[in-house]
């Protein structure tokens, strides 16, 4: 549940840190600290303050979301993990929405897809649902980025399958649906052919 502003001030009080003071103190600390451990959870907390509208315009005082783009080009999954679940929490609002998309947010999301990580994975399908709109969705739904689709429809996960049939499904046109099942046939008779025996190569001296 939500909380309300009024809700934060009782809990806080006068002499209270306060959400603001709260989250900037997170960041400060994710900043600072050399400890892999300690980022993760402090941006997974982040990313979960992300969640909460009362927080929006906190997160955007603080660059938070520049905080979770950054993130999402770290070597480490679980940053890449957390920050991704921090933009998928907060795009939900229109000048988050705006920020992300005006900062490349798109493209690094479909970074994610490529992900070892499942959860980001997953989470990098919703963020790009929830990131469409006229002017994202071309890049949303370029021809790599159907074809991935289709082989994670194809794949025995059935979290994977049902949500990437889902985004098929809602946001692809019929016209890039047929794009992207040709360039899978292409693909696939490039292997077959590279996986056939080659014939054993002529010596002009022997």
């Amino acid at each position: 549940m939500f909380s309300t502003q009024e809700y934060l001030d009782r809990k806080t009080g006068p002499d209270g840190i306060g959400r603001f003071s709260f989250l900037q103190s997170l960041v400060t600390e994710y900043q600072d600290t050399q400890e892999e451990e300690c980022k993760q959870q402090v941006l997974a907390n982040l990313a979960n303050f992300a969640y909460d509208p009362i927080n929006y315009d906190y997160i955007r005082q603080l660059n938070i979301l520049d905080l979770f783009l950054d993130a999402l080009e770290e070597p480490d999954e679980k940053l890449v993990e957390f920050g991704l679940g921090g933009i998928c929490n907060g795009c939900l609002d229109k000048q988050n929405k705006e920020h992300i998309l005006q900062n490349g947010g798109v493209a690094l999301v479909i970074k994610c897809l490529s992900s070892p990580n499942e959860n980001t994975v997953l989470t990098a399908i919703t963020t790009l649902m929830y990131l469409v709109t006229p002017q994202s969705s071309a890049e949303i739904t370029a021809l790599p980025v159907v074809e991935c689709m289709l082989r994670f429809a194809d794949c025995p996960d059935k979290r994977l399958s049902n949500l990437a049939t889902v985004f098929l499904e809602d946001y692809c046109s019929k016209a890039q649906l047929e794009e992207a099942r040709e360039v899978q046939k292409q693909l696939m008779a490039q292997h077959a052919m590279a996986a056939l025996p080659q014939p054993p190569s002529l010596d002009p001296n022997s």
